[in-house]
């Protein structure tokens, strides 16, 4: 078991950030999706485009620049929030090495097993969860609210799943209603983002929090107090 914490605050605060970055760019692309949807909207006639190709070609593009901001924010994202995960379980087994279901290595392999990581991070997360309560819930932990991890599970799971779909009709839209029905999923699909990032915060917040004061309030197993049980350093 390891014997010295380390402080996830920092980690969590660029974790934040990231997310409010993420959906900064689902704004952008929901702004360039809807121009794009007018404009292939107003230009339909009997299932006919007839669109000024040059506002057709600068909406594409602004799309297109909205879509590489978007891979790009969700890939830093991705990065330090597996860190920041990978922080978090650390520290959890520290607090309470019983709570956990799957080893500490999952915290980071649990995202790359196909169809798995639909459910496996939630796994590792709720280990990290019921670990980092305040020591005095301990006895009451089964029935310790869990909204906030709940809630970003959920989004997690419902906009990769939409996502995928939007993005797989759209790609896939030949004709020009098709492709406005196209627009209109990926646009409700990046609305959904915006709302899973928010709550994505909220979780990463509460939870860094929770750790936070468990380790200052030095809340460890009763049975074992681990040697040198402390913020091993800040970052």
């Amino acid at each position: 078991m390891p014997s010295t914490l380390r402080s996830p605050v920092g980690l969590g605060k660029a974790v934040c950030v990231l997310l409010g970055a993420v959906a900064v760019t689902d704004v952008l692309s929901i702004a360039a999706g809807v121009r794009s949807r007018v404009l292939l909207s107003d230009g339909l006639d009997d299932g006919f485009l007839a669109v000024d190709e040059d506002a057709l070609t600068l909406a594409d593009n602004m799309y297109g620049t909205a879509g590489a901001l978007q891979g790009l924010a969700l890939l830093a994202t991705g990065i330090v929030f597996i860190v920041w995960l990978r922080r978090v379980r650390h520290n959890a087994e520290v607090f309470d090495p019983y709570c956990h279901t799957l080893r500490p290595g999952w915290a980071v392999g649990a995202w790359f097993v196909p169809l798995a990581n639909l459910w496996l991070p939630y796994r590792v997360a709720t280990g990290v969860w019921t670990a980092s309560l305040p020591a005095g819930t301990l006895a009451d932990r089964g029935a310790a609210p869990r909204g906030v991890l709940n809630a970003w599970w959920a989004g997690m799971v419902a906009t990769q799943v939409l996502g995928r779909a939007a993005g797989g009709y759209y790609d896939r839209a030949e004709g020009g209603e098709e492709v406005v029905r196209g627009l209109d999923l990926v646009v409700a699909s990046d609305a959904l983002d915006i709302a899973a990032a928010v709550v994505a915060i909220l979780f990463v917040r509460r939870l860094t929090a929770m750790q936070d004061l468990r380790a200052r309030a030095g809340g460890f197993p009763a049975q074992e107090t681990p040697l040198g049980a402390r913020w091993g350093h800040v970052g």
